[in-house]
């Protein structure tokens, strides 16, 4: 398909001969025959164009533009109207509007408008990508690789939150690649050109957490020789990264809270408050809601920071990425001191997809690393994986550990937990796009509306 439109008009004659006409151009076309209706099926598919009606019963379409618009800045609506005026077409591109059709439409412009539209979003996206995938940690050299679902959903996500000040939460495992997510968002943001200030919160001392994050002035404590600013100034105007928040004191975190609601800190042993413009991204491996009920981690700060959750899941769930990055890190580390660019064979790769890959992407790195030392050349094949690297430790999960998983539950409720759990998957995997996902399940749309309701699940945004 050369892109998803969805036609939203009134008149059923215009509705199907726009379809008819697109369709055969090889456009997927929905049609809408309300405001309501087609902002409804917008939040719930999403649409590479929009072509929109001005006038309508109900919402009229300058009302749903605006509406369109700010639930996606990045949408696509080209207005079409049998009763055009100037004031009209220049009131529908200042409310974001691509471009404006007077009916009867000439089919010829309808469909150079269109494409054009269409290029014009995924120009845009593309640009957007390519500034994310330059995001490389400097310490560990590896980058946002792979093409899994997975991954392209938190490129997606990151697309969207990048361009705004949204505080962001990133979880996932040790080694899954929180950092890379952090220094994508900073890099597509407007801050982009302001710094990226790291600090890892497990890594500092609990007495020197607050002087580390907020400064101090001379005399504050013993050794305080000189005034320091701490990292929220070295940040201003830029992205702060507190990783590991999950581990700070609960001193540190009211006074984070703080600077987070008032915009301002007072370094260590100091009355003078000073203001401060950062936009805070954290992350953690810990599970902040548990520890939250254990009374470990502040519930404000906790809401604070999770505007935008970002979950970046482990690398045995998007093994389909291992082939790029094993590529990447060859790439990276071949050209070091005593290294070459040896190539992995087939074997080979299917050998490392295998693999749990509990220290994630960090520990596949250094298994890359390790191979290109140890392995005679030049290729590198499935024995030599056998060879150089230990025995999983994690192999996948048989009998017994599904049983244990079971636990006390019946048949039917393991099943129906495992089945909400594969559609939860699945949806996420198509960005929540039922038809997409109803036909990768091979299931009719209906159906899985069922579903959804029986395992009351809710969308995620």
């Amino acid at each position: 398909m050369k892109g998803s439109i969805l036609v939203v008009d009134d008149e059923r004659s215009i509705r199907d001969i726009l379809a008819k006409v697109l369709g055969y151009e090889g456009f997927e076309v929905t049609t809408a025959a309300s405001g309501g209706e087609g902002l409804t099926l917008y939040r719930e598919r999403g649409f590479d164009l929009v072509l929109l009606d001005v006038k309508m019963q109900g919402i009229d379409g300058l009302d749903v533009l605006v509406q369109l618009t700010q639930h996606d800045p990045d949408a696509q609506v080209v207005m079409i109207s049998g009763h055009g005026t100037i004031s009209t077409a220049v009131q529908a591109v200042k409310d974001g509007a691509f471009d404006f059709l007077e009916k009867p439409l000439d089919s010829d412009r309808l469909l150079v408008t269109v494409q054009r539209a269409i290029e014009h979003r995924r120009l845009a996206e593309e640009n957007v990508q390519l500034r994310a995938g330059l995001a490389l940690a400097t310490d560990t050299g590896f980058a946002m690789v792979g093409d899994s679902p997975g991954l392209a959903r938190i490129r997606s996500l990151v697309n969207r939150v990048g361009p705004t000040n949204a505080r962001v939460l990133v979880t996932g495992e040790n080694g899954s690649g929180k950092e890379l997510v952090a220094r994508a968002i900073h890099e597509v943001s407007p801050r982009a050109d302001r710094p990226f200030v790291e600090v890892n919160c497990a890594a500092i001392p609990s007495e020197l957490v607050e002087s580390e994050l907020f400064g101090h002035v001379k005399g504050a404590f013993t050794g305080a020789v000189a005034n320091q600013d701490g990292k929220f100034e070295a940040a201003d105007g830029g992205t702060l990264f507190l990783d590991e928040i999950g581990d700070l004191a609960l001193g540190a975190q009211a006074k984070i809270l703080r600077a987070l609601q008032e915009g301002v800190i007072i370094p260590v042993g100091g009355s003078k408050p000073v203001k401060v413009d950062v936009r805070v991204i954290a992350a953690t491996n810990r599970d902040l809601e548990a520890d939250i009920a254990s009374g470990r981690f502040r519930e404000d700060l906790y809401h604070r920071l999770n505007v935008m959750p970002i979950e970046v899941p482990p690398l045995r769930e998007r093994t389909g990425d291992v082939p790029a990055l094993v590529s990447h890190f060859v790439a990276v580390l071949g050209g070091g001191p005593g290294m070459s660019p040896m190539v992995f064979t087939d074997e080979a790769i299917r050998r490392l997809q295998k693999r749990r890959w509990t220290g994630n992407v960090r520990e596949l790195r250094n298994a890359v690393e390790r191979l290109l030392i140890l392995a005679p050349g030049p290729e590198v094949t499935a024995e030599d994986i056998d060879r150089v690297l230990p025995p999983d430790s994690s192999p996948p999960m048989d009998h017994e550990g599904m049983a244990q998983a079971a636990g006390d539950r019946t048949f039917q409720e393991f099943r129906d937990d495992a089945e909400r759990a594969f559609i939860i998957a699945r949806l996420r995997d198509h960005y929540w796009n039922i038809a997409e996902t109803a036909r990768a399940l091979g299931m009719p749309r209906s159906n899985l509306y069922k579903k959804i309701d029986k395992y009351q699940i809710e969308r995620e945004h």
